[in-house]
């Protein structure tokens, strides 16, 4: 068993994250990223940027020069701002989410008011709720259907339209723009969608003959073909590699348009300004943590503290207030009621929260059964018996001073 989760010794992100990667200093890649995007030359990617929506803009305005895949959060206004700014003409498009919340709504129309067309797809919400359960029971993860049509419905309408750019936010990897900066070979390809729209374990397949689902059902979900995709052009770039991007920044940006945010920190949050339009959405943060060991509180505080606008200490203090809560409620939601729309039950729903759990990660009885409070709440291990070495002492300070 696990004696101890190794954390970055910069920000608070533990390596239980996948993907992420430790150095011999204890600092984790994310915070190595953001150190690099440090030495960008901003105004050149910015120029870089510049000539490739130059080079898709419709020639003769009889088309849009773009799509946006938008959610009308808070990073959406400012990708459609930005791209407002550069004279370009979008088409936003939206696939519309597991369990659209009221503030969600407002937030889109306020997005289409900022004078631009739009389209909003909704994919069968019997089929979806079906698709839904079978995802939280199958691989722990309710928030798979909105995960897989943020991708394939924008690249489907770009087909069906013939508009070669998709502009997405921020690149999750920070690395590079996406395959429009590539001079040569740049569309799009059904494998490299799904590297950044994966599948997450579930294929859409899976899904034919369960809970009567049959492939006409699951149109919306599949990519378009690499012979579609080729034959219109179907290109796309991560705004985030052009311009500097940090969320809170954007926050400040959209609500200066009209953005609206919560009325107060959201539950298993730090901040009121984004995860705003989904009431499944902390059901999809909790299982986060029920596998990795951290949570929404965790990724946000590593975000404030990489931009110095939060602490270590203060960080770790407000991590463990809010990280990993049992996700009673969302956005003034019960979770009886979220749950009723996937006809399941509290009991059944905890029932799958166990069984998701990494038991290497959180105190068990004497019979191997999750320790628990009255709220449901569970204790990660107390990792404090690791053996000081000349060679761990980083890691020793790691245990001391962050273990959440």
């Amino acid at each position: 068993m696990t004696k101890y989760i190794q954390y970055c010794t910069h920000c608070v992100m533990p390596e239980t994250k996948p993907d992420l990667y430790i150095d011999e200093q204890g600092v984790c890649s994310a915070c190595r990223n953001l150190e690099k995007r440090q030495e960008v030359d901003w105004p050149a990617r910015k120029k870089e940027l510049l000539d490739i929506l130059k080079r898709y803009r419709s020639k003769n305005s009889s088309n849009y020069d773009c799509i946006i895949p938008v959610s009308g959060g808070k990073d959406s206004h400012f990708q459609v701002l930005k791209i407002l700014e550069m004279g370009m003409n979008p088409l936003c498009v939206t696939a519309t989410t597991d369990k659209l919340s009221d503030i969600g709504r407002r937030n889109i129309e306020n997005l289409k008011n900022l004078g631009l067309d739009y389209i909003e797809v909704t994919t069968n919400p019997l089929v979806r709720s079906n698709i839904n359960r079978l995802a939280l029971t199958e691989i722990g993860d309710i928030s798979w259907p909105e995960h897989v049509t943020i991708f394939t419905i924008p690249v489907r309408l770009a087909v069906q339209l013939n508009i070669p750019l998709i502009i997405w936010g921020e690149n999750p990897q920070n690395e590079y723009g996406g395959p429009a900066a590539a001079g040569n070979n740049n569309s799009l390809t059904r494998r490299w969608l799904e590297e950044f729209g994966g599948l997450l374990g579930l294929r859409v397949t899976d899904l034919i003959g369960q809970e009567g689902i049959e492939p006409q059902h699951l149109i919306q979900y599949t990519y378009p073909s690499d012979e579609d995709l080729q034959r219109v052009g179907v290109t796309g770039l991560f705004l985030g590699y052009y311009l500097p991007w940090d969320g809170y920044q954007n926050a400040l940006y959209a609500q200066a348009h009209g953005f609206e945010t919560y009325h107060k920190s959201i539950e298993g949050s730090l901040v009121n300004y984004e995860n705003l339009d989904n009431y499944q959405t902390g059901i999809h943060d909790y299982f986060k943590f029920l596998k990795y060991g951290f949570g929404r509180a965790t990724d946000l505080a590593c975000l404030h503290i990489r931009r110095g606008r939060l602490g270590r200490e203060e960080a770790i203090k407000l991590v463990k207030m809010h990280d990993g809560k049992f996700p009673w409620i969302y956005l003034g939601c019960p979770l009886e009621e979220i749950l009723k729309d996937i006809d399941m039950t509290v009991e059944e729903f905890i029932h799958i929260c166990d069984r998701f759990t990494n038991k290497k990660l959180f105190l068990c009885d004497s019979r191997g059964n999750l320790v628990k409070d009255k709220q449901g709440n569970l204790s990660k291990i107390n990792y404090d018996n690791i053996i000081p070495t000349s060679e761990l002492d980083w890691q020793l300070t790691v245990n001391h001073t962050t273990v959440l």
